[in-house]
């Protein structure tokens, strides 16, 4: 019987469910962890005021099929005297590496750390993150983890904002201003974004080094409505 892992760090919604329910359709087993991360979180971000509801989150898990819900502590992940972190390099360094360093050695530590404790056939992330995908499969990859990673696409609003735990910090404004962020990477238009932009770039979806426009290829963009800093992308099609 096959197990699927869903690693999350709560504040569950449509995203999060698209991962469950692909992970119960192909596996017999199925367990999403709940754990805030705080070593991928650096100094001035939301790791105090990210949302948090574990009973509401084990709700939408129970309603999922989620056979185990792995919630475990800081202290459990990281008890005294732990030094080890998982670098996959420059793709860990550039683009969200770059606006958050240390990020993604916090994420690859965490997600490895994960893989080790529940021993999945396949782990299941969203494409909204696509420079946490591509950190997973290099390490994955790197460290011969035997595990499949999937890859399930981006949920979005009807006004296409992908969703996003974070998407709670907007006001009504800043909402409204946020859905810019997916019509301008359609348009292919850093102009069109109606908040202040970090980047937006094509890039090589397994690098995350800019590349030509190309079909397969990733349109990555960030940027800041108000104190809330969003992260989109999409693939480019043939001409």
């Amino acid at each position: 019987m096959s197990t699927g892992l869903v690693p999350t760090m709560g504040a569950l919604h449509e995203g999060h469910r698209a991962l469950l329910r692909t992970a119960r359709a192909e596996n017999g087993r199925v367990v999403m962890s709940l754990f805030v991360n705080p070593t991928q979180f650096g100094p001035g971000e939301d790791y105090r005021s990210y949302p948090r509801d574990e009973q509401r989150d084990r709700r939408i898990a129970a309603e999922e099929g989620v056979d185990e819900v792995f919630v475990p502590t800081v202290e459990e992940m990281y008890p005294p005297g732990f030094s080890t972190s998982v670098s996959v390099g420059e793709l860990g360094d550039v683009f969200e590496g770059a606006y958050r360093p240390g990020h993604f050695l916090g994420v690859a530590t965490v997600v490895l750390k994960l893989l080790l404790r529940v021993e999945p056939d396949h782990v299941y992330l969203g494409q909204k993150d696509a420079q946490q995908l591509a950190v997973i499969r290099r390490m994955v990859r790197d460290l011969d983890v035997p595990v499949y990673v999937r890859a399930v696409a981006t949920q979005r609003e009807p006004d296409g904002l992908a969703m996003s735990s974070r998407n709670v910090y907007l006001d009504a404004d800043q909402r409204s201003r946020a859905a810019s962020l997916y019509r301008a990477l359609e348009l292919r238009n850093p102009q069109e974004v109606e908040g202040e932009v970090d980047y937006f770039e094509v890039v090589d979806p397994d690098t995350f080094e800019p590349c030509a426009a190309r079909a397969g290829a990733l349109l990555v963009a960030a940027a800041r409505f108000g104190g809330t800093r969003l992260i989109d992308n999409i693939v480019l099609e043939a001409p």
